[in-house]
């Protein structure tokens, strides 16, 4: 398996080398008068198209990393018989809405939430926990936030920004009173639980399969889902933040790794950017020659800028601003567990219909889930949301020494 991901990922660092020529090649073209209309539409395909195969390679990468680690991972343990039974009312229940059984669709009908929207089908915690596995398969942000379960749908959290931190105060003596902590400086950030939903089509083939596809088929979609709208979210947070340096030359990295936040939150700062960002920092190098990006001596595979790991997310969940032809990359550094919270109120539900939403018409069932959750910028300066078009080299500024008499 280890020369497999070697293989894969040296196939998907080439081809994003390839986006990378591509794209020089467009920039180049905008300044040549014999440029035609043609040959600008045939350099946006071929940039596309080897955008796509970069993309698939890097997905082909993952996978067989998440392979990996488990089969590194101990088995898991049988279920409990009261597990077991768990699973198979769930599945019987999700069949019975599905078909519309009458009893099964009062009561989820029944079921609402304290704004009287209707939950649905609540999907067990269990299962829950499994679809939050495969999310970590995927590039997942929710893994680099601070999450905090919720069991209300809204409330409010303090929070204190690292610059703002103060001391205790120094008692003087034994019987001195304790004053009130620096409290004006504190932040309260406010959480409001949404809702986010997405809709499925559902054929009969699938009622008919058995609980485990069933279940396998329920944990995938969802997973994928949950993925895309919770991304989106975090990288909302992560643009709302006031710092955005723009990156055109080697040194600027530097100032963003040694300036941009809190000496306290560097240290477990990390720099985050998408596939075609990466490929650009890789070619950066600096005075001597030697590239910015240097492999984490623990885990070779991982990049580094002046022992910081940079994080990769692909193109199609951290997208680059810009045009096809002119694209703008990410850059983000900092502590996103400091910066940003994703309130998780835990209440995946599921509801289905064989008459909205073109399935009357179509003679199909459609499936809405719902997944519960907020997103808040809770340190605003504990990240910064960089971007850049092209870097530059560090310039060399060696001094010849000229021998004295000469």
């Amino acid at each position: 398996m280890t020369v497999n991901i070697n293989e894969l990922n040296e196939k998907w660092v080439n081809l994003g080398q390839k986006v990378s020529d591509l794209q020089n090649q467009a920039q180049l073209m905008v300044d040549d008068d014999s440029t035609s209309a043609e040959d600008v539409t045939n350099i946006q395909t071929k940039i596309t198209n080897a955008i796509a195969k970069r993309d698939l390679a890097h997905e082909n990468l993952v996978q067989a990393q998440a392979e990996n680690i488990v089969e590194k991972h101990e088995p898991i343990p049988p279920l409990t018989p009261k597990e077991d039974d768990l699973k198979k009312s769930f599945v019987d229940t999700f069949k019975g809405m599905i078909k519309g059984t009458p009893s099964v669709v009062n009561q989820i009908d029944s079921s609402t939430d304290a704004n009287g929207n209707a939950i649905g089908l609540t999907i067990p915690q269990d299962i829950q926990t499994a679809i939050h596995t495969l999310v970590r398969q995927y590039d997942a942000l929710e893994q680099y936030v601070n999450v905090e379960s919720v069991s209300t749908l809204s409330g409010s959290r303090v929070y204190e920004k690292w610059s703002d931190v103060t001391p205790l105060a120094n008692l003087d003596a034994d019987d001195a009173t304790i004053t009130d902590n620096d409290d004006p400086k504190l932040a309260i950030v406010k959480y409001l639980i949404k809702r986010y939903a997405g809709i499925s089509t559902v054929t009969n083939t699938l009622l008919n399969d058995t609980a485990e596809n069933i279940l396998a088929w329920l944990s995938s979609w969802i997973a994928k889902k949950v993925v895309v709208t919770r991304n989106k979210a975090i990288i909302s947070a992560m643009n709302a933040v006031p710092k955005k340096p723009t990156v055109a030359k080697f040194d600027d990295i530097k100032d963003i790794v040694y300036t941009s936040v809190d000496p306290a939150i560097a240290t477990t700062s990390f720099f985050m950017t998408n596939v075609s960002g990466l490929a650009v920092l890789a070619k950066v190098k600096d005075a001597m020659g030697n590239y910015l990006l240097q492999p984490n001596p623990t885990q070779p595979d991982v990049k580094q800028i002046d022992g910081k790991n940079i994080v990769v997310v692909a193109d199609r969940w951290l997208p680059s601003a810009g045009t096809t032809s002119a694209p703008v990359y990410p850059l983000y550094f900092g502590d996103l567990k400091q910066a940003v919270t994703l309130f998780d109120r835990q209440q995946m539900s599921l509801l289905s219909t064989n008459i909205g939403a073109g399935a009357f018409e179509k003679d199909l069932t459609k499936i809405r889930v719902i997944d519960r959750f907020d997103v808040e910028a809770t340190d605003s300066e504990a990240f910064v949301a960089g971007s850049f078009t092209a870097i530059s080299d560090q310039s060399a500024n060696f001094n010849a020494s000229v021998p004295s008499g000469s």
